[in-house]
C-alpha cells in the first residue's frame, strides 16, 4: 500500500498544531516542514473538512485542530487526505478466463480477498490506536526541547 506525501504532511502539521495555542498559520507550517504551500493548504482544507482542523480568520489567523490531539487518530488523518477506499479491491478474476468460477460459488470471498480484508482491518486498527497526542509525545521523548523550540521559531522570536 502507498499513502500519499499529503499523508506524511498532515500528520506532522497536526503535531505541531497540538502544541501550539495559537492558530498557525499554512505558509509558517509549509516553511516550517519545507514543503509547498500551496500542497499543504490542499491537505489541511481536505482536514477542515474533515472535522480535525478549523481555520480561524483574521490577522493572527491559521489552523488549529477541532478537538484535542488525544480524540484525533492517525487514522483520522489518513482517511482525510487519501479518502476511505481499502486499498485491496477485488474485482473477482476467478469468474473469468477458460474456467470461470460460477456465479454461485462466488458469494462467498475467497482466501485472498479474505487475507486482503483482514490486514485492511488490522491496519486500519494499528492507525485508529494512534493519536496526535501519541506522536506529539514521541518527538518530545526522542528529541526533548523540540516543541519549544517550533514554538519560539512559530511566534518570530530569535531560536
Amino acid at each position: 500500500m502507498k499513502m500519499s506525501a499529503g499523508v506524511e504532511w498532515a500528520l506532522h502539521s497536526c503535531t505541531v498544531l497540538s502544541t501550539s495555542s495559537e492558530p498557525v498559520p499554512v505558509n509558517k507550517l509549509a516553511e516550517l516542514h519545507g514543503v509547498s504551500r500551496t500542497y499543504l493548504a490542499k491537505h489541511m482544507q481536505a482536514m477542515s473538512r474533515a472535522g480535525i482542523i478549523h481555520a480561524v480568520e483574521g490577522r493572527d489567523g491559521g489552523y488549529q485542530l477541532s478537538r484535542p490531539s488525544t480524540d484525533v487518530t492517525v487514522y483520522d488523518i489518513v482517511r482525510a487526505i487519501d479518502g476511505p477506499e481499502a486499498a485491496f479491491r477485488c474485482t473477482e478474476i476467478r469468474q473469468q478466463g477458460p474456467l470461470p468460477t460460477t456465479g454461485e460459488a462466488c458469494k462467498v470471498p475467497c482466501g485472498i480477498a479474505k487475507v486482503m480484508a483482514a490486514a485492511e482491518r488490522a491496519w486500519r486498527d494499528s492507525l485508529r490506536s494512534v493519536t496526535i497526542a501519541d506522536l506529539s509525545a514521541t518527538v518530545d521523548a526522542d528529541l526533548p526541547g523540540t516543541w519549544d523550540t517550533v514554538r519560539q521559531w512559530l511566534s518570530g522570536a530569535a531560536v
